[in-house]
């Protein structure tokens, strides 16, 4: 086996592939209210970011294993997806948000819930920290057990950062 096998089969996403792929980045750059960003590169049974999605961006499947693709032109950044996803693989990026920084919208399922104005670690895929930030604003919208907790983070950490952790 591959260290790159290694490092796939551990969880830990290493780079982009079919259902991991960042939006074109003319694109990316000029959305205002973000891009979803969804990172889910194995087949599995799962389907909720596509039928969750009120504006079609994530195109329905064909297959109930498919992996996600996203019609941008259609993602209004509302990250229903985000909150939807079982997997905690969507999240929205905003790269028109700040100069500096990016906002970028995370599925979150922890207790305690991060307040708007509290300070947060933000993590990287390995759970290592890589910045500190405020929360900018936490929504439930589908009152269920998942939160979007949005934090602006410098734009060079917009692929990095996959979570929040209360400090």
């Amino acid at each position: 086996m591959t260290d790159n096998e290694k490092t796939f089969n551990s969880g830990i996403l290493t780079g982009e592939r079919p259902g991991a792929v960042l939006p074109p980045k003319e694109l990316w750059e000029t959305k205002k209210n973000g891009l979803v960003l969804i990172e889910c590169p194995q087949r599995i049974p799962c389907n909720p970011c596509a039928t969750g999605c009120p504006t079609g961006a994530v195109i329905p499947f064909e297959d109930i294993n498919d992996t996600p693709r996203i019609d941008y032109s259609k993602c209004t950044g509302c990250a229903m997806c985000v909150a939807k996803c079982p997997g905690l693989a969507c999240f929205v990026a905003d790269l028109t948000w700040g100069e500096k920084e990016a906002l970028l919208k995370l599925p979150y399922e922890m207790l305690p819930v991060p307040a708007k104005g509290q300070t947060v670690a933000c993590l990287n895929r390995q759970g290592d920290e890589v910045h500190r930030t405020q929360v900018v604003g936490v929504t439930q919208p589908w009152k269920d057990r998942t939160y979007v907790v949005s934090v602006a983070v410098p734009k060079e950490l917009v692929s990095e950062v996959r979570a929040v952790k209360v400090v």
